[in-house]
């Protein structure tokens, strides 16, 4: 395993060990959605194992600051792509952009997207204790959409991935709106959360595979051809 998947899937366990706590007990200290101190320490931990998992994913590729600037770029076009959608709950197409940046770039490349879409998007919409998690459940996306990707499976199958997520991201957003507001977690609580959101995730399911069926495949050749062409530029530079 590559050190900067390692790194990642480190970053993944540590959200998913202060989720734990918070829905096994949303009293502790360690809830972020309860502590601002243990929110900003898991925001800045998990900022600075995907920056370290990023340096090491291009540690050897003179192209670094190319790539730091192309996820600066696809996070904010993701993230500003998200603003004129505002008044429609949900339907939105910053999950279609991280999806194909996951696909194309690796699910390193796919989660810093979705981080960034989060982030700072919100500076629109409003920060808080949400966006740590939307910031992991687009991140999630990201990553393994470059999964998919890696897995060699058929681009058609992105659609149904769209679909899944629409409703995965809701579920996320779902434990964090029972572990803030403090309703006892159990599945009769989960279902009915799930049955309450269950309009907005499909809107959201949709627009993925809406946005993926008209716009999935120019993008991603887009990327693709932008990816190809770094790589020859290098290799060329290289070689002299």
């Amino acid at each position: 395993m590559r050190k900067s998947s390692l790194i990642l899937a480190v970053t993944i366990l540590v959200f998913l060990t202060f989720l734990a706590i918070s829905i096994i007990d949303p009293s502790s200290p360690f809830n972020p959605n309860r502590s601002p101190s243990a929110l900003g320490i898991l925001i800045l931990a998990i900022l600075a194992l995907t920056i370290i998992a990023f340096v090491f994913e291009f540690e050897t590729r003179a192209s670094k600051s190319r790539e730091i600037s192309l996820v600066s770029m696809l996070g904010a076009v993701s993230a500003v792509s998200r603003v004129p959608f505002g008044p429609m709950p949900s339907f939105q197409p910053s999950t279609f952009f991280i999806i194909c940046s996951g696909y194309v770039f690796g699910s390193v490349m796919g989660f810093m997207v979705g981080m960034l879409t989060a982030l700072v998007s919100n500076f629109f919409f409003g920060q808080g204790p949400w966006t740590l998690y939307q910031m992991f459940a687009w991140g999630l996306i990201g990553a393994s959409a470059g999964l998919l990707s890696k897995l060699k499976l058929p681009k058609k199958l992105l659609m149904p991935f769209g679909l899944f997520w629409g409703y995965g991201f809701g579920f996320l957003m779902n434990l964090w709106f029972l572990t803030a507001f403090g309703f006892p977690i159990g599945l009769k609580s989960i279902i009915s959360l799930q049955i309450v959101s269950f309009w907005m995730d499909t809107l959201h399911a949709v627009g993925n595979v809406v946005f993926l069926a008209i716009f999935g495949g120019r993008v991603i050749r887009v990327l693709e051809r932008f990816k190809a062409r770094q790589i020859l530029i290098f290799t060329k530079r290289d070689e002299k």
